[in-house]
């Protein structure tokens, strides 16, 4: 028996299309294919167990406050619309952290797409049977997967929001990154009367696998999340953040043509730039950008003052607004993660490459980034 949504991309003209051999393949071997990819993406949400999550994992949750912004926002257009949720990403307690601030303001949190590395072991049953993600491929070329998931996105949306990460996994090196579209364009593809593509910004002051994602700078392969978890468990002794999660303004996917590539990637890049104006200053980018090698503290909140004034022409989302303010909030948490040190009257740097990490997430709006540490 074929569950209706396993029918419905099943009959999608580009699944037809498919398994005439539009792509080579065709017949059994084709269906198979196809069927395998969908018992694959296959999920449900059970909001009623997914709500007291929260409990279990409240030993996570109580180190990170969580600060809204705009969330008016996105009431406003779930009302109206079918939401599609785009945002940056940080870190793997992004899934909880987004996703539960929607909850906890009366928004009832949509399916997620998430890396298929989360989809192992227990984790792999709570993402698939109460949270509600869906595990993607990532870099794969193969079409019956492309085409399979695609389909079955847009069959999602008819019934759910949805909620993705267009960087196509974490930033390793800080700054944002450019937009991947296929999940974009699979959204755009959906029969429904109004969509919405929603940008949505997280920051943290702290990002708990900082050292993790710094020193690799750039992702070269797909590690098993125990290993990412166990490494995760380790620097969170004493970790303490914020997180700003911050909603935009809906952009109309309406009049869009799905089949235009260039149209998709013009969608694409405005919603980054709108997730890149969102996205909260916080002190530690701030004082991470102003560092040297060695400074005194009256030097460094000078510094840090240059830093705010060219963030603050250029319309950013400030969290803080001198540079003595983002010295007296960061010093502290910095040091207590190894990456400063103050002693005999200067402040130096005891981590340069996860200081870089810290400063490179404001490089998209500062037009000349600061001069780096040495």
């Amino acid at each position: 028996m074929l569950d209706e949504i396993t029918q419905a991309v099943l009959s999608r003209a580009e699944i037809e299309r498919y398994l005439r051999g539009s792509h080579g393949e065709s017949g059994r071997a084709a269906r198979e294919r196809i069927h395998g990819y969908l018992e694959e993406l296959r999920t449900t949400q059970r909001y009623s167990i997914y709500r007291v999550l929260k409990h279990p994992l409240y030993p996570i949750f109580r180190k990170i406050e969580r600060i809204a912004e705009h969330v008016e926002l996105v009431k406003a257009a779930t009302r109206t619309a079918r939401v599609v949720y785009v945002s940056n990403h940080k870190s793997h307690t992004d899934y909880l952290v987004e996703l539960l601030v929607l909850d906890e303001n009366g928004v009832r949190p949509p399916i997620i797409a998430a890396g298929i590395n989360l989809f192992g072991g227990p984790l792999g049953l709570l993402n698939r049977h109460v949270t509600g993600a869906i595990p993607i491929r990532r870099n794969t070329k193969d079409p019956a997967y492309l085409i399979t998931l695609k389909a079955y996105v847009a069959e999602l949306l008819r019934t759910h929001d949805f909620f993705f990460y267009p960087e196509g996994g974490r930033s390793y090196s800080g700054e944002l990154k450019s937009p991947k579209t296929g999940l974009l364009h699979a959204a755009l593809q959906a029969e429904h009367r109004h969509i919405v593509v929603l940008p949505t910004a997280i920051a943290y002051d702290l990002v708990l696998e900082d050292h993790v994602l710094a020193r690799q700078r750039v992702k070269r392969s797909q590690r098993p999340f125990s290993r990412e978890l166990a490494e995760m468990v380790r620097y969170a002794l004493g970790y303490r953040s914020r997180a700003f999660v911050t909603f935009g303004k809906p952009i109309e996917a309406r009049g869009i043509d799905p089949s235009s590539r260039r149209e998709v990637l013009d969608l694409g890049h405005a919603v980054m730039g709108a997730i890149g104006r969102m996205y909260k200053v916080l002190p530690t980018a701030v004082v991470a950008n102003a560092m040297r090698p060695s400074i005194t503290r009256r030097d460094l909140e000078a510094r840090a003052d240059a830093v705010i004034d060219t963030l603050r022409s250029s319309g950013a989302n400030l969290a803080v607004e001198s540079g003595a303010e983002a010295v007296d909030a960061a010093l502290e948490a910095l040091q207590a993660r190894g990456i400063l040190v103050a002693e005999r009257g200067r402040i130096r740097v005891r981590d340069r490459i996860v200081l870089r990490y810290y400063a490179r997430t404001l490089d998209h709006l500062l037009t000349s980034p600061s001069h780096r540490t040495h």
